[in-house]
Order: structure tokens, then sequence, then C-alpha cells
């Protein structure tokens, strides 16, 4: 059971495979909120994906749960509501260490109470213990389906992205704004991109469509924004399409992790002691070592401090100089 969000469901990929490699004659189902489906949808270590519609009650949820009389059952959620769900579904119910006890000390009083520092993608095998899997060190899988790749193949012949150069995905947008770099960062990082013969392709969600739109402008079509025309599915196979990826701490990122797309991820109010890196080799991580770092784990509107130099001081060349490595 993991509802949300996206890079939260695709870090529990590695255990799905884990799972599958040790069981191979399992059934295993996971429990998700309808719009993450297509993160898994296409999972071949994945019995079936259920959708935890928000218009069912968790009684009605429960006794489907209960029909199927699972011999196993991992939250991987830990929340209010998977507890309730747990309530309402007798079983060998397990859990993850969520730590919250030690992240709340690290924001407020940036004393380290971690005792080791492990990704979420490993700490959600603590629920699977008694099952007798271990991490492989792979990273999270997206697995695309047939028409994904068939959109994006249309999609990029029209534009003419990816034809006669090498094509980089940037996702600018980020849900609370502590989390974005500069717009002024990304235009010039986007304009160096194009100097060096690549182009630049800008990926996000609806609410992106703007900032993405306002990218474009100086482009000469060598630039186009995909912002909110495509699904997960067809994100996840545009980034796939891309030399790199350049973004936030963002689920776009775990994206590309899951389909093998090296990531240049710029962090600023958050740490990898929430666990939340991104989890693969091909990833280059840029972050400043500053006293008020973190200061939230999950971002939020504005830096608490009016500064917002966790972001704003990491300069375009710095970024650029991380891309070309990833592409080298």
């Amino acid at each position: 059971m993991r509802f949300s969000s996206i890079g939260d469901v695709l870090l529990t990929t590695p255990l799905l495979r884990a799972i599958r490699q040790r069981h191979p004659e399992s059934s295993i189902t996971v429990l998700t909120k309808p719009a993450q489906i297509p993160l898994l949808s296409h999972n071949p270590h994945i019995t079936r994906v259920l959708a935890a519609h928000p218009e069912r009650s968790l009684p009605q949820l429960a006794a489907e749960l209960r029909a199927s009389r699972y011999t196993d059952l991992l939250d991987l959620h830990d929340s209010f509501r998977s507890r309730l769900l747990r309530a309402l579904v007798p079983g060998n119910w397990t859990s993850y260490p969520k730590h919250r006890v030690a992240r709340s000390v690290l924001i407020h009083t940036k004393k380290n109470w971690y005792r080791s520092w492990r990704p979420v993608a490993e700490r959600y095998f603590a629920a699977a213990q008694h099952l007798d899997v271990l991490p492989d060190g792979g990273p999270p899988e997206f697995f695309l389906g047939a028409e994904a790749r068939r959109e994006i193949d249309q999609w990029l012949a029209i534009t003419g992205l990816a034809q006669a150069r090498p094509m980089i995905a940037v996702a600018p947008g980020a849900a609370h704004a502590t989390k974005r770099w500069p717009v002024q960062h990304w235009q010039a990082l986007i304009d160096h991109i194009v100097e060096l013969g690549r182009d630049v392709v800008v990926v996000g969600g609806a609410a992106d469509q703007p900032l993405a739109t306002a990218l474009t402008l100086k482009g000469n079509g060598r630039v186009i924004s995909a912002a909110g025309q495509f699904g997960l599915q067809g994100t996840g196979a545009l980034i796939q399409r891309s030399t790199a990826l350049v973004s936030g701490d963002t689920g776009v990122m775990h994206m590309a992790t899951g389909v093998g797309t090296p990531v240049v991820a710029l962090f600023g109010p958050t740490v990898k002691q929430f666990g939340f890196f991104p989890y693969s080799t091909a990833s280059r991580i840029i972050e400043l070592d500053l006293a008020c770092r973190p200061c939230s784990s999950k971002g939020g509107p504005r830096c608490p401090l009016g500064h917002h130099r966790c972001l704003g001081d990491i300069g375009p060349d710095t970024v650029l100089a991380a891309l070309c490595g990833s592409w080298s």
C-alpha cells in the first residue's frame, strides 16, 4: 500500500522487484491512488494494481481487501488513512521507519539524529524483512507501454526535436516555490544547451505550462514545451528519449531514474537524510552547504529567511558543467 506521490510510488519498485525474484510464484497487488496507476501499469513484477478511488469509502475498500485474503500486507505509506485501513483489515501488517522525529529535529534545530542514512527505496525493505529480501542496488523501474512510445515518437517527428540533435529534458516546475530554481537560471541554462548543439524539451504538468511556454520563446524551434500535454506514461517515454534530465526535487526526477535517463538534480530546502535523492548511480546532485538547510521536508511557499540562497546561489554554469559530465 502506497497511495502517492510519483516519487514515493516509483521508489517502491526495487522492493517489488526483489519480492518477485525471491518469490516468483507469488501474487503481488499494489494499492495506490488512480493518478499513480500509470507508474505501475506495465510493471511485470506486479500481478494487479488496485485503485484507491476517492469516492469509495474505507469500509468498502477494506471489504475488498479482506475478501482477497492476503498473506502479507505491507503499509509503505504509514499515514492516518493507511492506519485506519489496517484497522479494518486484520492481517499480517508491517511497515517501515519514517524517522519523523529525526526529520523534525533536523529541520528545526539542524542537529542530525539520523543513525544512518538510507534512501527511502531501501527503508521500504524494513516492511518486508520476513520475506527474506534485500536491495539489489538497482534503480527504480518505470516500465513504459508501446502506446506511450508511439505517441512520443509521433510528437517528436512533428516537432522536429531529437531528430538531428540530441535532446535534453528540463523540469522547471515544482509543487512548492522553495523547490524551484529561479526562472532566469533556467533560461540561461537552456540558452547554453542550445548553443552546445542540443535540443531542449520542457516537461511538467498542466500547472507548469505558463512557465514552460515562457522558456521556449527564445528557442527558435529548438526549445519546445511538452508540459501538460502527456500523461505519466507519455512523459516517461519522452524523458527516456532524452540524453539527460535537469530537475529539482520532484517526481519527474524519479521518473528519469526509472527509465534509465541520467539526472542532474538540484536540491535546496531538502537534504539527503530525508531519503529522496535520486536512487541511481546515473545521477549528479547539486546542493549548497548552508547552515539554514534543511528548512522543510517538502518545500514551502517562501524561503523562511527571505533569501532562497539554497537554489538561487546555484549558478547555470555549475549546472551546465554537471550536465555536460552526464552526457560525456
